[in-house]
């Protein structure tokens, strides 16, 4: 019971840093809105916040070893809440972006300690319990962001979705130096820290998600920004992983990749955070670009989605119990897949009916993904390791997400223009239907209008709308079936992990 109070508290903090990620989504329009910025600028509202995260959550590890787990969540918790505010207050777009990041990076370090602080409070099949909880929090937070975050800014504005974090914020720092009491920090590691492989890091990290984000704005390579971030990208990031595989005490430890169950956990992890935070990005954007739903409409319609996460928690726990964790994962990732194979017959008609059961065959199985991952990855180091192989572990869902969201956003602007351009081709003198419809369209607009010339313009312009709007639309589609290949790979690498038993816990002292 004196473990149980400490991790809840921890835990709640972990949420409020993965639900931030996901509670600006269904209200991109009215933040972009608010602070003049145009569309392709709004995705850095959250891919600002998950490339800073990406950056401290592998060096969370150190950091615990440096300040202890208490010191360490308790300043973050600090830094997360005060940029909140400052978030709340953003002037402009670039105002809101430097906040983000400023946010993640400062909150980044709640969610890597809570998985190894669970291993410290549960022993045995308790540890079963930790991972489901750990894993619902991951699966469910950034689903709940968007239902949140609609409902605050339809209520108030969306300045709230920051201020919503002050109290907890607060509670949370005021509660964890009285309660979370595992380990002492050790400042003379500052010393021995493994500063150019820190720096070697969030160059190559930051340099990947700008590559990764504007590529397809700038057309590539044919951009001397990105080349040039391409190739720093690169060559930091080799030298960082050299670097850390050859030099004593590495920041983050790649030598924990030998072990097999760890190696395919992180992939694992990779594609579970490419699903997760992309089709959270994805659906929302639909519905405010396509179906020009409100935030809280966009909020209501993708509801389910949590819901079924909710659901799926207990059913977990029931088959973790009596099942190998290895077949509940693989039914946890063939459904996640199947789900995007559903979204792919998406119309510009769909909304939250449509929506409903491919989101639940999405959410139900999203903690049988995340949870036997955290026991069959993590659960298979020795504890000497745990701490520095956790930070990588979780870099690698959130590595997924702000891949994934970077990698939709390229595949929604190249397939859109392909598309558009397909369907153009066919709307020509020869169509008839066509020439029917924009007959049609004159006549009903000269009733009010009376103007021919009028006429004629407003119903091009009508056909050219409906065109793009269908061509958005089939470019949704095909994101959603490029995420579902990479669930099917994940699928079928689940069989190579090896079984893992949780220790029994220790004889209780008399």
């Amino acid at each position: 019971m004196m473990a149980i109070l400490p991790f809840a508290v921890m835990c709640f903090g972990m949420f409020m840093a993965l639900l931030d990620i996901q509670i600006v989504a269904s209200s991109l329009q009215d933040i972009g809105g608010g602070l003049s910025a145009a569309q392709d600028q709004i995705s850095w509202v959250q891919t600002a916040y998950l490339i800073a995260e990406i950056i401290v959550i592998p060096l969370s590890g150190w950091l615990t070893r440096v300040f202890s787990t208490r010191w360490l969540f308790t300043a973050s918790a600090v830094g997360f809440t005060a940029t909140s505010m400052l978030c709340g207050l953003a002037w402009n777009i670039d105002s809101m972006i430097i906040f983000r990041a400023l946010q993640g990076l400062l909150g980044a370090s709640m969610i890597p300690t809570v998985f190894t602080s669970s291993f410290h409070y549960f022993q045995g099949a308790k540890r079963v319990y930790a991972a489901a909880v750990i894993g619902t929090i991951a699966s469910v937070a950034p689903t709940l962001g968007p239902v949140i975050g609609g409902y605050i800014t339809d209520t108030l504005n969306w300045h709230w979705l920051f201020y919503i974090n002050l109290v907890p914020g607060v509670m949370v720092a005021i509660l964890v130096p009285l309660l979370v009491k595992i380990d002492e920090p050790d400042l003379s590691l500052l010393k021995q820290a493994d500063y150019l492989g820190i720096i070697l890091m969030a160059v190559g990290l930051g340099t990947l998600e700008y590559f990764l984000e504007e590529g397809t704005r700038w057309n590539w390579f044919s951009d001397s920004t990105i080349t040039a971030c391409a190739w720093v990208a690169g060559l930091s990031l080799a030298a960082f992983i050299i670097r850390s595989m050859t030099v004593a005490n590495p920041v983050v430890d790649f030598r924990a990749l030998g072990n097999r169950n760890f190696a395919l956990g992180c992939f694992l992890s990779f594609v579970t955070g490419i699903g997760i935070f992309s089709t959270i990005y994805l659906t929302p954007l639909f519905l405010g670009y396509v179906r020009g739903f409100s935030a809280w409409q966009t909020g209501i319609a993708v509801f389910s989605t949590g819901l079924a996460s909710i659901a799926g928690v207990p059913v977990y726990i029931i088959l973790a119990r009596r099942f190998d964790l290895r077949w509940i994962m693989m039914f946890g990732l063939a459904c996640f897949g199947i789900s995007m194979w559903s979204f792919s017959f998406i119309t510009s008609d769909w909304g939250g009916s449509q929506l409903l059961i491919p989101q639940i065959i999405r959410g139900f199985p999203q903690v049988f993904c995340v949870a036997p991952s955290v026991t069959l990855g993590l659960g298979s180091l020795s504890p000497a390791r745990l701490k520095y192989a956790s930070g990588l572990f979780n870099m690698m869902r959130n590595l997924g997400g702000a891949v994934g969201i970077a990698v939709c956003g390229a595949v929604l602007n190249a397939k859109t223009n392909l598309h558009f351009q397909a369907l153009a081709s066919h709307l020509t003198a020869q169509n008839a239907p066509m020439l029917r419809w924009l007959h049609d369209m004159n006549f009903q607009v000269s009733q009010s209008l009376g103007s021919p010339i009028a006429d004629h313009e407003i119903a091009l312009r009508n056909l050219w709308h409906i065109t793009y709007i269908q061509a958005q639309t089939l470019s949704y589609a095909d994101t959603f079936r490029t995420i579902m290949l990479a669930f099917i790979i994940a699928t079928c690498l689940v069989p190579l992990m090896k079984k893992v038993t949780p220790p029994k816990a220790p004889p209780a002292k008399v």
